[in-house]
């Protein structure tokens, strides 16, 4: 299948050399705010096609797929853009600036008939169904809480830093702890308690959820842009717990019992780099000639901004263009 990449950002020298890598997947095109910037990335990664503007990718018949890498703030600008050109969309998170966004863009896109999705990554891996099953064998008897953290120290680069371009903690990072959370306990909540430390230029630098469910769990969520954490997810049981090593791409899963005694270990299979799932699924789900993934469906997506509005709502955090 062939793709366009659509702005070229640092996150797509991540994505790019594991979509090089796979069968299922031509790097045809990119697109960039001026031909030389694209013309560049094309060169170094040896992509067929380097387009100066966005539509004029998009009005390119051959592009069969287009990842969306631009800023948080433009999301929703360019995926109305694709389903406008009719053509498929995978956009990176957050996926829009908030869950009002999200729906207009469900509802384009099913009136269209275009498939759209998020690249959450951790919603595609062999991770997510591993942990899955390591919690249905119920060695640690009822979970009651989990843990999850995410901390890089990136808060120095304007996308993370200026508001204009929904910078801050809680949608680049904060993001993943909220899916770690809903993935596995789910959305029956019953109230959501936050603070944050707001930068000098007004957006969240880290914060803290704590989400209380009906059920009587509770996930407590940390995430900053100024440091960097051991990035674990833990799940407190009756009798032990169990450790998620890195909940931004889980490299091994570990049940411990009430005397911290190991019960068992879960490797996770190896990988190009976690990408590539997420691209697979893409493929695979386009050629069936269905418009949403199996793993991320836009209902789960507007679950997770709906939390995250919420969030937001409690700072008093506003993103100018909102």
């Amino acid at each position: 299948m062939k793709i366009g990449i659509l702005a070229t950002g640092a996150i797509t020298h991540s994505v790019v050399p594991t979509l090089l890598k796979m069968d299922e997947i031509e790097c045809y095109a990119v697109a960039s705010r001026t031909l030389e910037k694209a013309e560049d990335f094309k060169n170094q990664y040896g992509f067929s096609k380097a387009y100066g503007s966005y539509e004029a990718m998009l009005k390119d018949p051959e592009v069969e797929l287009v990842y969306v890498a631009s800023p948080h703030s433009h999301h929703y600008e360019h995926m109305m853009l694709c389903i406008d050109h009719n053509k498929p969309v995978i956009c990176e998170k957050a996926f829009t600036l908030n869950a009002r966004q999200a729906k207009v863009i469900k509802e384009y896109a099913q009136k269209k008939n275009v498939f759209v999705t998020e690249a959450i990554w951790t919603r595609y891996m062999p991770s997510r169904k591993i942990i899955e099953d390591v919690l249905k064998e119920n060695l640690i008897g009822k979970i009651k809480t989990l843990t999850a953290n995410l901390y890089y120290n990136v808060g120095h680069r304007e996308r993370l830093s200026d508001p204009r371009l929904a910078g801050g903690a809680l949608l680049d990072v904060g993001v993943y702890c909220v899916n770690f959370a809903s993935m596995f306990f789910g959305y029956d909540i019953e109230r959501i308690e936050t603070s944050a430390h707001m930068t000098e230029s007004g957006v969240d630098g880290d914060n803290s959820i704590t989400i209380y469910y009906k059920d009587g769990r509770s996930a407590v969520l940390t995430d900053g842009i100024f440091a960097r954490s051991d990035r674990k997810g833990i799940f407190y049981g009756e009798k032990g717990y169990i450790i998620v090593e890195n909940i931004n791409n889980p490299q091994s899963i570990s049940a411990f019992d009430d005397n911290d005694v190991l019960l068992k270990n879960y490797v996770v299979p190896s990988q190009i780099s976690g990408y590539e799932y997420e691209f697979e699924e893409c493929v695979k789900a386009i050629n069936e000639g269905r418009i949403e993934s199996y793993s991320m469906p836009l209902d789960e997506t507007v679950k997770i901004l709906e939390i995250m509005d919420t969030v937001r709502e409690k700072w008093g955090l506003r993103y100018p263009m909102e």
